[in-house]
């Protein structure tokens, strides 16, 4: 007997399910039951009765996001087995590692088995960050069953969505939450705004990329574009750069970088921090940066931006081929998860044949295992990187 309203898809549209793909897109679905609301959980079926998942459902595009192909209840202990899964897998993955590390994404949505819900640690504090309705209607049984977790009885823990809330406290599901958290990245201090910054505060997937940039930065002027507070900026001073500029439109964000900076007591002197649209910057510098980094936010959240988020990667990029250094070194990036790795490989050539530069690709980046990609989603590779080295 069913204890959740159903979703009946239409004949042949079963196979992506039968494939684990975890999502159901609207033009799939055959017959729903009456009643169903944004959030609510729903067992989808194929044509023939058969049963295929549970999952949340929102009206859109994608309308059931699956998050078990069994039949079972979603409660406490469901929670506890998916989030304990991957706090397992972080804690294999960590366990070896030589340097401290106290920020790290807990639970990757798809990645993780759940479409829509994004745990990260920032010290001894979890945010929770919910992308969907039905996530955010079970937050207050997700942070039951992490303090269920053994290992993760003690963090605070925060809660993160789309609603407004004027009081802070409204969100500190548990314990209590300072304005600025400090956290420790190989060694590497940070303070986090994870109440006002972007994502949930801090962009942990670039951890491996700035490990690797630390390597090319030795006596090198580097330009850290998109800076955001300074992530990449701080591991180049820490490796040596002769100097560093950050430059991001965002004031506070730009505040913060500095105060970073300072918190790993780096030269200031070789550091400036710039205020600035990030197009309109690099059209007017010419020859003065060995290194430039390129990581802006998401030019494309949907299918139908594809063309045009590409063509803002291309200009951007080209600017950049044609005024770096000789023998220079671009680090590009692309978060967005609707421009596939084909498109963004494609859009940096088009971008380097422009630019009529002798160029070459030394490095394909990524996103760090923490964030990891169900084989049977590929659309969770959502951040893509190419280190180019320019003649």
């Amino acid at each position: 007997m069913s204890i959740y309203k159903k979703i009946v898809l239409k004949k042949g549209k079963e196979h992506s399910l039968l494939r684990l793909h975890p999502w159901v897109f609207s033009g799939a679905i055959g017959q729903l039951d009456t009643g169903i609301e944004n959030g609510d959980m729903v067992e989808v079926y194929a044509a023939n009765g058969d049963f295929l998942g549970l999952g949340f459902y929102q009206k859109g595009s994608i309308s059931v996001r699956i998050i078990s192909f069994e039949k079972e209840v979603i409660d406490k202990n469901f929670w506890k087995r998916k989030i304990g899964q991957a706090y397992q897998l972080r804690k294999s993955l960590f366990l070896k590692k030589t340097q401290p590390l106290d920020v790290y994404r807990l639970f990757h949505a798809e990645g993780d088995g759940v479409s829509g819900l994004i745990l990260d640690v920032y010290g001894q504090m979890i945010v929770i960050q919910s992308h969907n309705e039905g996530v955010n209607h079970q937050k207050e049984v997700i942070a039951e069953a992490i303090s269920e977790i053994s290992g993760l009885e003690n963090f605070s823990i925060y809660l993160k969505s789309g609603e407004s809330s004027a009081n802070k406290s409204e969100k500190v599901m548990k314990g209590n939450m300072d304005d600025l958290l400090q956290v420790n990245e190989y060694g590497h201090y940070f303070k986090v705004d994870i109440v006002n910054g972007q994502k949930t505060g801090f962009f942990i997937d670039q951890r491996e990329n700035r490990q690797i940039l630390k390597d090319f930065v030795q006596g090198k002027n580097v330009l850290n574009a998109f800076s955001y507070t300074g992530g990449f900026s701080v591991y180049a001073l820490s490796g040596g750069a002769n100097l560093v500029h950050s430059v991001d439109s965002s004031e506070s964000a730009n505040k913060l970088c500095e105060e970073n900076i300072r918190l790993n007591k780096l030269d200031e002197k070789k550091h400036k921090v710039i205020t600035a649209d990030v197009m309109n910057f690099i059209k007017n510098i010419d020859n003065q940066y060995d290194i430039i980094i390129l990581d802006p936010p998401a030019f494309a959240k949907h299918q139908s931006s594809r063309h045009q988020a590409a063509m803002g990667y291309k200009r951007l990029n080209t600017e950049a081929f044609c005024r770096i250094r000789k023998n220079g070194f671009l680090f590009t990036f692309s978060c967005s998860q609707a421009v596939d790795r084909e498109l963004f490989e494609n859009t940096i050539r088009a971008a380097a044949i422009e630019s009529r530069r002798k160029i070459k690709v030394l490095a394909h980046l990524g996103q760090p295992a923490d964030h990891p990609v169900s084989i049977y989603h590929p659309e969770g590779e959502y951040l893509k990187g190419l280190i180019c080295f320019v003649e």
